[in-house]
């Protein structure tokens, strides 16, 4: 099997899709209007959620090591990563009117994470609405350095097993932001969180926690996003959905292009949007996350470089030889 042989990445004169299609859907369906606005059923999931990972990472803490692992992966790893996803509704403020109000959810559902992201998660994915596909301010998209040495099936499986490592530490070295006042707060409760695990219930449980979000936003089944939502494996289409079973623990995030096209309605709602103006969604989709990991990792004309970018605003970037 060929390695990967990209040396750039697709490069746009156009605009995102997703100002012109929200557009041209309103005018078309304006009854989509109603869909917006918070969904207080975020909060008793996020509530729920919590609890069943604290009352495993407790109940599991003296499990042998193997039965730990496993585990983590497909019981916690399920479970922390819908709270990563619930982070993402929250980040778009859609359980409460309050934007603080959303914060302090999404710090409550860190708890069962084990780790501190929501305020820092919000403050670079925003920007990864506005200006999609920029260079140098969309952060989801890999650098160059990630582009240029994944390119094997093994180092792709690698980087789909480090993706938590890549996620957190990419945002820091494109686009290194100060650290904002919510930021410290939420680092200052989730170490009072996890301090308190420790001295309660030992340090396996907090270990727990943290390698049920290692494993759930790593080699993972509902992992399958990352990669499913904007890497180009069809030319020219920048973002795609996915109709799989995985919505169901996922707030419907693999409805990708409806999230961007409305990004102000709830991930419960997203499935009326696409039920309302399913003109607008006769595009190639995913039904397995499952298969485009696979396929990503196997197919060697898939790799890092499979993403559409464009110019920064008000910049002319030097692109790739």
């Amino acid at each position: 099997m060929p390695d990967y042989d990209r040396s750039d990445f697709t490069w746009s004169e156009e605009d995102e899709p997703h100002a012109i299609r929200r557009k041209a859907i309103l005018a078309k369906h304006p009854e989509i209007m109603t869909l917006f606005g918070p969904d207080i059923r975020i909060l008793p999931v996020v509530i729920a959620l919590v609890t069943v990972q604290v009352a495993t990472a407790i109940a599991a803490r003296n499990l042998p090591w193997p039965l730990f692992i496993l585990v983590a992966w497909a019981w916690g790893g399920t479970w922390s990563h819908m709270l990563s996803l619930a982070g993402h509704e929250l980040s778009h403020s859609l359980c409460f009117e309050s934007v603080l109000s959303n914060e302090i959810l999404g710090m409550f559902a860190n708890f069962g994470q084990g780790l501190p992201s929501i305020i820092t998660f919000k403050k670079y994915h925003l920007e990864h609405h506005q200006k999609q596909g920029h260079d140098g301010v969309d952060v989801d998209i890999p650098t160059l350095t990630e582009a240029y040495n994944i390119r094997t099936p093994i180092r792709k499986l690698i980087f789909l097993l480090l993706q938590p490592f890549f996620y957190a530490i990419r945002p820091m070295l494109i686009v290194p932001k100060p650290l904002k006042a919510m930021e410290a707060v939420n680092i200052a409760v989730q170490i009072a969180f996890d301090l308190s695990m420790v001295h309660f219930f030992g340090v396996w449980s907090l270990v727990y926690l943290l390698m049920s979000t290692f494993l759930g936003l790593g080699l993972h089944p509902t992992s399958g996003h990352f990669i499913a939502e904007h890497y180009e494996f069809t030319k020219d289409q920048e973002t795609y959905s996915y109709y799989g079973i995985l919505n169901y623990v996922a707030f419907n995030v693999g409805y990708h292009n409806e999230h961007h096209d409305f990004p102000r309605i709830p991930g419960f709602r997203l499935p009326q949007v696409k039920a309302m103006a399913p003109e607008f969604y006769e595009l190639p989709h995913y039904d397995s996350w499952v298969m485009v990991l696979y396929n990503y990792v196997m197919d060697s004309d898939m790799g890092p470089f499979n993403r559409i970018k464009r110019e920064r605003l008000g910049s002319k970037t030097e692109k790739v030889q």
